[in-house]
């Protein structure tokens, strides 16, 4: 089965439109989305309510930390973020906020496992961004696989039964095989919001018969997603990062 994998949304209408169609070209069959759809961006609603459709239709849908503030308050972040979760709050009905609240922080699927964050405490949102954070997680279950994002920038780590570790950055639209006789930990880019310096929107493809994962980079209209942050009011460095990638 091939997998779409997508993480960081962050109310990005024209980034999540354009990486679920390439993902629809691609022949995906099933679509993981691994949390964060809200936040920082300008349709927050229709970000909402295309993932409750998704779901509705086979998707698998995990909580990121961004949901979660939705309705908690106590969820730290930065001024920037809180602002724009503030916003958020009073663009979604109640059925979102309820879908939102009620995300699972992880899903088991046939040795692979789903989460927003670091696997080891995902309600405490570490970011993987070490070898170290990335070998505590992966000896913390016994997934082949463990996806996640919450970083924004795209990473692969391995580790070997006698405990060596490997990471690196994967090149876009290369397949990379998963060795059985490893764990690896893939930290996806970002949909919404990516910071690694390429303003194309990140996702991944994973086909589970041939073990291997594909990092995407899908160009698509950011202007109009800078545009709709400005005009609703939102902080104007969350439109103009969106240009840059950063």
């Amino acid at each position: 089965m091939l997998l779409a994998l997508f993480a960081d949304i962050h109310a990005n209408r024209q980034a999540f439109t354009a990486c679920l169609a390439h993902a629809r070209e691609q022949g995906a069959e099933k679509i993981i989305l691994l949390g964060d759809y809200v936040g920082y961006g300008a349709d927050p609603d229709w970000t909402v309510s295309t993932v409750i459709d998704l779901v509705k239709d086979g998707a698998v849908a995990i909580l990121g930390n961004h949901d979660s503030a939705v309705g908690n308050p106590k969820v730290q972040m930065n001024a920037v973020a809180e602002a724009a979760i503030e916003w958020t709050r009073g663009q979604l009905d109640v059925a979102q906020r309820q879908f939102l609240a009620g995300l699972p922080m992880k899903h088991d699927e046939a040795n692979l496992l789903f989460v927003h964050s670091e696997a080891t405490r995902p309600e405490v949102w570490i970011y993987v961004t070490d070898t170290a954070v990335a070998s505590r997680s992966m000896q913390s279950v016994a997934a082949h696989v463990t996806f996640c994002g919450h970083v924004h920038k795209p990473a692969l780590y391995s580790l070997s039964v006698t405990g060596k570790m490997t990471t690196f950055v994967p090149t876009a639209d290369v397949p990379v095989h998963l060795l059985p006789g490893r764990q690896w930990l893939a930290v996806l880019g970002s949909v919404g919001q990516p910071r690694d310096g390429n303003p194309a929107a990140a996702y991944g493809l994973y086909d589970t018969g041939k073990h291997q994962l594909t990092y995407c980079r899908v160009p698509y209209d950011a202007e109009g997603a800078a545009r709709r942050i400005r005009e609703n009011g939102l902080p104007i460095w969350l439109a103009d990062r969106l240009l840059a990638g950063r």
